[in-house]
């Protein structure tokens, strides 16, 4: 059956129910995407992105980079302004959002979001081809975004642009990314990636309410001290730089347990498990 002969069967069996063609058209729109237009919509995207040229991303990668200071930047701020251990407790991270909502809605490269948007191509496809062009978005993503991070955290830690206070506070940000050990690091880095993935997945069934969305899920990953390999590499290269940590700690203890973590969380538990829920649709649908 075609699309024409289902729209017709699916009007006719309206009008026998008492709804008019205009009151379908109406509750057409304001019903919610399914699950599998919702992976279509994404994988759209992710196919798109993997045909970018190589410079395009990169300073798509970088400018990502420079934006995810801003969360360092603004939640510093907050946690110098409140006194209070309760209320800074709970308002501070909304500070850890806006570098977040900058390159969310400003269309910057994150590599966090790339643990689902071109995985989706990847399960479709499902081959070697496919597989090296995710490995080199990766790649160049990642390397762009960290160049940023430390760029951006040089600039902070070699000049008096913000009060001690301010400093004292990006200092105590940073050194939760080193305080735990590999596997701790590890599982908290698991639930960014599992959320900022998931805020991908939503992102497309939000209705112009994304940045509601982007808000929400990031507040949540900074209310939870999550690991993120970006966010948190502003903070941990800041400690590095001011010799309040060695490289070999910003690489072994938050460097490689995010990075693994973030991965894991973001393709597991919502790259393949939003796509066994509709694997077998779109497997119908091809046929």
């Amino acid at each position: 059956m075609n699309k024409s002969s289902e729209a017709a069967s699916f009007n006719a069996a309206s009008e026998l129910d008492g709804v008019s063609p205009r009151q379908t058209e109406e509750i057409e729109s304001q019903s919610r995407p399914s699950a599998a237009l919702i992976h279509e919509t994404i994988r759209a995207e992710g196919e798109q992105e993997l045909k970018r040229r190589w410079w395009a991303i990169l300073l798509s990668g970088l400018a990502a980079g420079l934006s995810m200071g801003l969360s360092l930047v603004v939640q510093g701020e907050f946690q110098a302004a409140i006194s209070d251990e309760g209320t800074r407790r709970l308002v501070a991270p909304l500070g850890y959002t806006v570098g977040f909502l900058v390159v969310v809605l400003g269309r910057q490269q994150l590599f966090t979001e790339n643990t689902l948007t071109p995985i989706l191509p990847l399960l479709h496809h499902r081959n070697l081809a496919t597989l090296a062009k995710v490995l080199k978005l990766w790649g160049l993503v990642l390397a762009s975004n960290i160049a940023g991070t430390w760029a951006v955290s040089y600039v902070l830690a070699h000049t008096d642009i913000f009060g001690p206070k301010i400093n004292d506070a990006f200092l105590e940000l940073g050194r939760h990314t080193v305080e735990g050990n590999f596997s701790a690091t590890m599982v908290r880095a698991g639930f960014a990636g599992w959320l900022i993935a998931l805020m991908m997945w939503l992102l497309p069934a939000t209705k112009g309410s994304g940045a509601h969305i982007v808000l929400i899920m990031t507040y949540v990953v900074a209310l939870g001290q999550f690991a993120h390999i970006i966010a948190g590499s502003v903070e941990c290269a800041y400690l590095v730089l001011l010799r309040e940590a060695s490289f070999g700690q910003y690489f072994l203890e938050f460097f490689v347990p995010t990075l693994l973590g973030n991965i894991l969380g973001g393709t597991t538990l919502v790259a393949l498990l939003n796509y066994g829920q509709v694997a077998a649709e779109l497997d119908k649908a091809k046929d």
